[in-house]
């Protein structure tokens, strides 16, 4: 298939700068397959749609303060440093992006906070990327607690305004476990306690992956031709718990529903032979986009995404291209919300 394909004029304003004030009361649509149709629901009437037995695979990928503020040595500029990743743990290496980027060069230091945390840049990656090195006296959790305390939650750059104290909070899953996401998995952010609790009693099993999401989950496609596009590599891990709860369900021809295009690309990258899902600690690449035969996943719940995106083109994959584009038509139509803090899709 071709970029142009998932093009959508998508108005500003259903763009969500907030999420609602309750996270299960998000609106919902439910797309079926089978049948062709489209319900309008609201998030909490999920549980109405699974069954003992059913297992919900979700990411419990941890979010950190990912944004930090500074000024560069001499100068004093304002800059702004992006953590993509720890290199190196003992020596507090880093991946980022800078910005301004014209103005960090290999040496320079740069400074946060009233100077608790220096870091030196040591090398160019990318046109924006660079490799830094902390430099920290202190043990890692003091460390972390710096990078905390001074970092600010890495909003997504759409969301047009300052992130807030609520946000450390609500651009988290309740679920959240492992650090070292800068972006949340944002079908997760719809789950309450109470949800969790009934599918409990309902007998749903929950089977959890951890996929550190970073920033190439959100990079642009620039090629029109999709098979020339390159995700960039995340490492997930699934352990044989997960495996099992999840083999058991396709086995017994039950709903294995995946939170989240990030869960949905972590089972899809970890199959046996025999279409059954596998225990691992790898790096995946996948790149989802129609047409595609699922192996693992026969359900998905997701949010509703950027036009163009890596996103938008698994979920078409899943749900099928025309019935989801018009799903999009009909949610603009309907005025759902878009995006990290929008509303979202339940695809059986």
């Amino acid at each position: 298939m071709k970029l142009s394909e998932f093009k959508l004029v998508l108005p500003p304003e259903l763009l969500a700068m907030y999420p609602q004030e309750n996270r299960d009361e998000s609106r919902l649509m439910v797309v079926d397959r089978a049948k062709g149709t489209i319900e309008h629901k609201i998030f909490k009437d999920i549980i109405d749609y699974f069954d003992e037995g059913d297992v919900f695979v979700i990411n419990n990928t941890k979010v950190f303060p990912a944004r930090l503020y500074g000024n560069k040595e001499k100068t004093g500029a304002k800059i702004e440093v992006f953590l993509l990743r720890e290199l190196n743990q003992e020596a507090h290496l880093w991946d980022v992006l800078v910005d301004p980027a014209r103005k960090i060069r290999v040496g320079n230091k740069l400074y946060f906070g009233d100077g608790e945390l220096v870091a030196e840049v040591i090398d160019n990656t990318t046109s924006r990327g660079r490799t830094i090195r902390f430099l920290f006296d202190g043990t890692d959790e003091q460390f972390y607690k710096t990078i905390d305390s001074l970092g600010e939650t890495p909003l997504p750059k759409y969301i047009k305004r300052k992130a807030e104290e609520s946000d450390k909070d609500r651009y988290q899953t309740i679920y959240a476990e492992h650090t070292g996401a800068v972006a949340a998995p944002t079908a997760g952010l719809h789950f309450t306690k109470q949800i969790m609790k009934r599918l409990e009693i309902k007998g749903v099993e929950i089977a959890p992956v951890t996929l550190h999401v970073g920033l190439g989950t959100f990079r642009p496609v620039d090629v029109e031709d999709l098979t020339k596009h390159k995700m960039d590599s995340e490492n997930f891990i699934i352990n044989q718990e997960t495996a099992d709860k999840v083999n058991k369900a396709l086995d017994a021809k039950k709903r294995v529903c995946a939170v989240g295009t990030t869960s949905m690309r972590s089972i899809e990258s970890s199959t046996s032979a025999n279409n059954r899902l596998k225990a691992t600690d790898a790096w995946t690449d996948k790149f989802i986009f129609p047409p595609y035969e699922f192996k693992i996943g026969n359900a998905l719940i997701t949010n509703f995404h950027m036009p163009e995106s890596t996103l938008l083109m698994m979920t078409c994959a899943f749900g099928g291209y025309d019935l989801i584009m018009k799903a999009y038509k009909l949610a603009i139509k309907e005025k759902y919300r878009f995006y990290s803090y929008g509303d979202a899709m339940l695809i059986i």
